[in-house]
């Protein structure tokens, strides 16, 4: 497997939430369901599917097929682009991997998902960290109002953009002490 250049856990070394995060585990986590998977579907467990799947792992922002080539090409041969675009399709259909629309680009899948899930994205406009979180009262209420209107969703998926909880945090401390400094300045001129 590679490395990142971003610390485990993503580019603050903690998970979405803030607290620490086992990035061993997680990386582990989703190799085990790749595994899992292609034991229960027959699916063939490529070389190039597993490296694809685990620069995915490794990276809690999402990253475009041409991210994964020059990924993968740092620590081996490049394959070629369409090679990437057939492992990230196989990805996707076996529930491993979701292509973040908003982004053309892809995230490791992080949980199971029901027949009825809309999954949630939140991602961060500052440090680029995407978070899969669950709303069963989001699905419930999307259900109701696509059986309502005669629709059959085939992809659920809501992409909200924003600031992490990190970052936020990062930005108020930055803007304290810019706002400390222009006092110590403002009372040296005085």
């Amino acid at each position: 497997m590679s490395t990142s250049s971003s610390p485990p856990g993503g580019p603050h070394g903690q998970d979405h939430h803030g607290h620490d995060h086992d990035h061993a585990a997680c990386v582990a986590g989703a190799i085990a369901r790749f595994e899992e998977s292609c034991a229960r579907s027959g699916a063939r467990l490529t070389p190039l599917r597993r490296r694809v799947l685990e620069e995915l792992a490794d990276s809690h922002t999402p990253l475009g097929a041409y991210d994964l080539v020059e990924r993968l090409g740092a620590s081996g041969e490049k394959p070629a682009p369409m090679s990437v675009y057939r492992a990230l399709d196989f990805l996707v259909s076996e529930g491993l991997a979701h292509r973040i629309e908003s982004r053309n680009a892809y995230l490791v899948c992080g949980r199971e998902h029901g027949p009825d899930d809309v999954i949630v994205f939140l991602i961060c406009e500052s440090c680029g960290v995407t978070a899969e979180v669950a709303s069963h009262a989001i699905g419930r209420d999307l259900a109701w109002a696509t059986r309502a209107a005669g629709f059959t969703p085939r992809t659920p998926v809501i992409e909200i953009a924003g600031t992490c909880a990190r970052c936020r945090t990062a930005a108020g401390a930055e803007a304290a002490g810019e706002a400390h400094t222009h006092a110590a300045h403002a009372e040296a001129a005085r």
